[in-house]
């Protein structure tokens, strides 16, 4: 199979992608200067991996320096990039992998869509970074965590979710899928300091920041264990009823909201 290909193509049942991003945002006028970007967010959603890459391409040539969304968007195309890199045999379920790097993608552009246009139901775990866009004094590697820790702890148990509704597949931590799960672990646990490294000393004409808040950042925010808790998350919210899962979910955007905050604040 080719990877770069590869769609989603499953029937729509239960908690499937379909049902989790809705049909149509309560849009609101978009700022003049966000029009290009929500053009870009807005349109078609993405459908394969070599797609995300390329509307995350389109996003960064939207955004100035001066704006924290560049930082994370950059570090989340730098991740899937890599990931994409690696070869089809190197995952247990291939098909279930770039399945779930769609829908969790398409969570990131659904929610900045929002946001642009006022949609009313943005996450406050999203709305701690876009609200802090042009926050002045804030290093890249804040900005780009402060998106990490939206995007994983709120989105990825929702697009676990998603992913197995649309697939027909209920994984369990012995199966395939966690094993792919856990291979994508490792690769963020050796990709993520090189890519810190590079956001806060590498980009051309920006001047250097201060490395030593990559430690003290990630001291207290770990992708890899905020990932594993997205796995049980999913879990836990599979077997509740809407009210208990609405509760559970609800709680978990103001803690992650919270992070989002405490991640800008660090000095």
């Amino acid at each position: 199979m080719d990877k770069s290909a590869a769609r989603i193509e499953a029937p729509a049942s239960g908690y499937t992608a379909a049902n989790v991003f809705g049909e149509d945002l309560d849009a609101m006028p978009v700022a003049a200067a966000d029009q290009a970007l929500y053009t870009v967010v807005s349109g078609t959603p993405p459908a394969t991996v070599a797609e995300v890459i390329a509307v995350m391409q389109q996003i960064d040539g939207c955004l100035g320096n001066d704006d924290g969304l560049k930082w994370f968007n950059w570090l989340y195309l730098q991740v899937t990039q890599k990931v994409d890199l690696q070869p089809l045999t190197a995952w247990q379920d291939s098909s279930w992998l770039l399945a779930l790097d769609v829908v969790f993608a398409n969570f990131y552009l659904r929610a900045l869509a929002g946001f642009l246009s006022g949609a009313p139901d943005v996450a406050a775990s999203w709305s701690a970074l876009l609200e802090s866009r042009y926050k002045p004094g804030v290093d890249r590697i804040l900005f780009a965590l402060a998106g990490m820790n939206a995007h994983i702890n709120h989105d990825l148990a929702l697009a676990l979710l998603a992913t197995d509704a649309d697939l027909e597949v209920v994984p369990s931590l012995t199966g395939p899928q966690h094993a792919d799960y856990e291979t994508v672990n490792a690769l963020l646990k050796a990709v993520m300091p090189v890519a810190l490294q590079q956001l806060a000393t590498g980009i051309l004409g920006m001047l250097a920041e201060d490395t030593g808040k990559i430690g003290r950042v990630l001291a207290f925010w770990d992708i890899c264990k905020a990932r594993d808790l997205a796995w049980g998350f999913s879990d836990q919210l599979r077997g509740l009823p809407d009210l208990a899962r609405d509760g559970a979910l609800d709680a978990q955007d103001a803690v992650t909201g919270a992070l989002g905050r405490a991640i800008l604040a660090v000095g």
